[in-house]
């Protein structure tokens, strides 16, 4: 590994020496044995040794972060909500990842090259915003956040935060990281505590050990099948056993990720020797060394795990000896699918069986074991003279894999199958990838990746494509095969002479054998004092626009309010904010607001982006009835179903309708991250007492929202429908409001709170 001083190695030396007291502290006020979850959370409270016993799923507690990572297209709105909180210096380390704004189109050069030509401005000012703000800064190309936190932050028993849902990649080095909307972290930046409600626990115990075709994303791809796509909210969710231990410190890794994927707050695993490997290889022997002198509080106590049902909130046990490769999806990652029973379920669902690609990378699987494994399959190809029939990408996860994949021959084995190498960025995960010229009218068909998210229109804006999630070396045999149907443990191909060979089962490395290599790993450090750094923002910029604090609460009850959308099944935060090439607006509030809510399905017509106008009774485009709303003086309202606002992290999702005057989302559940993100703008984020109350709602109702003026914790609100008809309705809604989460909505938003308070 290039020699590089260990990141924050003074704060990873606090954290350790202060352990032991804060665990036996925190022992004593639970009085029973602890939970990894429980060390890491109880030893990270905001005001110092627990004194109180919380309770999971209900008690709203402050947490001091160990230190923050933000990816490009969140941390313009970040920071740009930091820049007006009144701070010479962010309060805790920082770091800025250069790897959504980068779309894989022809290759990693080319690709690389254009993303600096097209967003430039928008990387200039997130480099001078760290200089100032004294913020490590990882520059385009350096690699995809979460790979490279992994490689040169998490640390076992740190708590971090992250403006991406899938910062709980961590949990694979041991910690407690968890995906949080921008506003959240400026509050950690500005120096004040973090909130969360404190989480139930889900226990996985994992036997056995992996082998075969088997990888550690069929765990995760089969928890998603047992516990859905909102089993694990409000919980973290805690691997451990024999078949934990088994496993490599990127594949526990893959496992947290995809956590993200079932709703889970974050997901975690007991500091172990894969994990002392890891450290060792990617620099960090003093670390491993201090987590070694540890150990004992860096992973459940013995007793949790052997009667863990008296300790977690639900135990799900996977044996990994029998567990056979999936393939999830399409549409939602939690439809699992076992090989080799794919060719029937398609059939049956119309889902096409040819595959037209293989991705591989993404922040979920681009690790070097994972580029080995399905190396060792496309070399297999090469030799028994297989022509791939799906075409083939790779994203490395980082400049330091890249460059030692290459050194080690490993790209050049899937360029030999005509692979495209993208940049070491997100790209087609998460919609960054230039596939189709016009993708609404492209046609249905298949793909095959190593991702973690497969909505609709995700990948490459078609919503024809059927995007289905395995392993890395399942991808690469499938990829080889051109079918979704195929099982690489017992199908056969035909190859370039006519004969008739199987693929033998992956190798792979867990850690480089000749170590880990970088020319240049990206990485820009902050100036000392950043004092003299200015930050110029043109006010003509299409991309970029500084931000002025939301309206406070009138201080009454909202009357007259008009229905800007109820919409109708799934709607995650893409479908409110969609990424791809609105992507490009991420800074600038006001233009990426035209892409608000228009991949909501609308209620009344079934189609998206088209609801009607209450003023000229015309169907017109959201963001073009929002703003007609707004521009009369009225506020609007949204209504939708279950788990409203899943997906990504962005807080575009909330500030945007916030922007174009919506006051109220009242839906049958929230996503954590989006309702926590709505009350942090300064929004009624409520849910209906009698879920069935969302069928009352017609299209030409307004609504008054009542007793806000005495809004108080766990007392419900009242909302009246008002019909054509004349006719009315009550619907009792429900909150998760506290007494500060109030203040931020009176205030207008949680930053106006926190400016004031600066002031």
């Amino acid at each position: 590994m290039n020699s590089q001083k260990t990141f924050d190695l003074d704060l990873i030396k606090r954290t350790y020496s202060n352990l032991e007291s804060k665990v036996n502290a925190a022992r004593k006020v639970v009085g029973k044995p602890l939970t990894l979850s429980e060390k890491i959370l109880y030893s990270h409270l905001w005001e110092g040794n627990g004194n109180q016993s919380f309770v999971r799923g209900k008690d709203y507690v402050d947490f001091a972060p160990d230190r923050i990572a933000c990816q490009d297209a969140t941390a313009q709105m970040a920071l740009l909500q930091f820049m007006q909180a009144g701070k010479a210096k962010v309060a805790v380390p920082t770091t800025v990842h250069c790897d959504h704004l980068i779309q894989a189109k022809m290759g990693a050069d080319e690709d690389l090259q254009n993303a600096i030509n097209t967003s430039n401005e928008v990387f200039n000012f997130l480099e001078s915003v760290s200089d100032k703000y004294g913020i490590g800064f990882w520059k385009p190309g350096a690699g995809i956040i979460h790979q490279v936190v992994l490689e040169n932050y998490a640390f076992p028993g740190g708590m971090m935060i992250g403006t991406d849902s899938h910062t709980v990649n961590a949990g694979g080095l041991g910690m407690v990281a968890i995906g949080v909307g921008g506003a959240d972290a400026v509050d950690v930046m500005a120096g004040m505590p973090w909130e969360l409600k404190f989480p139930k626990l889900i226990g996985v115990k994992l036997t056995g050990k992996l082998s075969g075709w088997t990888a550690p994303k069929d765990v995760i791809l089969k928890l998603a099948g047992i516990l859905t796509v909102k089993g694990g909210t409000g919980a973290i969710v805690e691997y451990f056993g024999e078949g934990a231990r088994s496993m490599s410190c990127t594949g526990k890794g893959t496992i947290c990720n995809m956590g993200a994927e079932i709703g889970a707050t974050t997901s975690t695993f007991g500091y172990d020797e894969s994990m002392e490997r890891y450290l060792k290889a990617t620099g960090r022997a003093d670390v491993a060394e201090l987590a070694n002198g540890v150990k004992a509080h860096l992973t459940g106590d013995d007793e949790v795990y052997a009667n863990p049902e008296q300790y977690f909130d639900q135990v799900v046990e996977i044996d990994l000896s029998t567990l056979r490769p999936r393939v999830n999806g399409p549409f939602t990652p939690d439809l699992d699918t076992v090989v080799g029973e794919m060719k029937e379920r398609a059939e049956e669902n119309g889902w096409p069986l040819d595959v037209e690609w293989g991705l591989i990378g993404s922040c979920t699987n681009s690790s070097y074991e994972d580029l080995s494994r399905a190396a060792s399959i496309a070399k297999q190809a090469v030799d028994k003279k297989l022509k791939t029939k799906a075409q083939f990408g790779i994203n490395p996860g980082s400049e330091t894999v890249r460059y030692t994949a290459d050194r080690d021959g490993l790209l050049n084995i899937f360029e030999e199958l005509d692979a495209t190498i993208f940049t070491n960025a997100c790209g087609p995960c998460i919609g960054q990838w230039a596939r189709y010229k016009d993708p609404k009218n492209a046609p249905k068909n298949s793909i095959i990746h190593s991702f973690n998210r497969n909505f609709s229109k995700r990948a490459d804006g078609n919503p024809n494509t059927h995007a289905f999630v395995a392993s890395p070396e399942i991808v690469a045999a499938i990829a080889i095969a051109g079918r979704l149907d195929f099982n690489p443990a017992t199908d056969s191909l035909i190859n370039e002479d006519g004969e008739e060979v199987m693929l033998d089962e992956p190798t792979g490395f867990e850690l480089p054998p000749k170590g880990f290599d970088v020319g240049d790993n990206g990485y820009l450090a902050p100036s000392e004092d950043g004092s003299g750094v200015q930050i110029i923002v043109n006010p003509d910029s299409k991309r970029l626009q500084l931000l002025e604090g939301f309206q406070p609460w009138e201080g009454k009850d909202l009357k007259g309010v008009k229905l800007l959308i109820k919409t109708k099944g799934k709607c995650t935060t893409d479908h409110i904010s969609m990424a791809g090439p609105w992507l490009t607006y991420r800074g600038h509030l006001d233009n990426i607001s035209n892409n608000c809510l228009i991949g909501a399905v609308n209620a009344f017509n079934e189609k998206t982006d088209t609801i009607l106008n209450p003023y000229t009774g015309q169907y017109e485009g959201v963001p073009k009835v929002a703003r007609a709303i707004k521009a009369s003086g009225d506020f609007s309202i949204v209504f939708g179903e279950e788990n409203y606002g899943e997906g990504s992290s962005r807080e575009h999702a909330a500030m945007e309708p916030r922007h174009l005057g919506v006051r109220a989302v009242v839906v049958k559940s929230f996503a954590r991250i989006h309702e926590t993100n709505l009350k942090k703008q300064g929004m009624l984020g409520l849910t209906f007492a009698n879920p069935s109350d969302y069928d009352t709602i017609q299209e030409e109702d307004t609504f008054d929202i009542l007793g806000l003026e005495s809004f108080t914790p766990g007392q419900p609100l009242t909302i009246v429908a008002h019909h054509k008809d004349g006719s009315s309705n009550e619907i009792k809604v429900n909150h998760t409001y506290n007494e500060a989460q109030i203040d931020w909505f009176k205030a207008g938003s949680a930053l106006n709170l926190i400016k004031t308070q600066n002031q």
